[in-house]
């Protein structure tokens, strides 16, 4: 399983680093994921949960 927000689906996005001499090699940006216990349908779980929907207040924590 890839390491997903659980709240908004955010996950990895690829492209490349370029080079001052316009050279190309393949990078990844990961989300700043945080693995918190929350309630979902009124039981608590461990979920990833990016760090940008914790502080927007989009889950409540357990």
């Amino acid at each position: 399983m890839a390491k997903e927000c659980f709240v908004c689906h955010k996950g990895v996005v690829s492209g490349n680093s370029v080079a001052h001499s316009n050279k190309h090699n393949k990078r990844m940006w990961k989300p700043n994921l945080q693995k918190i216990k929350i309630v979902v349908d009124g039981t608590p779980r461990r979920e990833y949960v990016c760090t940008r929907c914790l502080r927007s207040g989009k889950v409540e924590r357990a």
